[in-house]
């Protein structure tokens, strides 16, 4: 049986901002500092607190340098199989 979520894309996309800007008050790094450790632009990280908005590469680097990369790791790692032809399937 498939879930269903009832949130769009966008609302995704800003909780996902929301659980790093926490992480990132929480270990007391200003937006400029982890805009220094990770290589991402100062207004591209306020952007991304902001909207939501970010590119793959960007919150990776974000990610990396708040010591939570390995969560963007396991990330569609243990999706579970909706019917038995996406296990044949998996075997192509």
């Amino acid at each position: 049986m498939r879930k269903y979520v009832w949130e769009t894309a966008e609302e995704l996309d800003q909780k996902i901002a929301e659980r790093l800007r926490i992480i990132r008050k929480r270990r007391s790094i200003s937006q400029e500092k982890l805009s220094d450790i990770s290589g991402v632009s100062h207004g591209s990280i306020k952007r991304f607190e902001a909207t939501g908005k970010i590119s793959l590469i960007s919150l990776t680097k974000i990610a990396t340098a708040l010591g939570v990369e390995d969560e963007l790791r396991q990330l569609f790692t243990d999706v579970p199989y909706i019917n038995i032809q996406e296990v044949l399937n998996e075997n192509k």
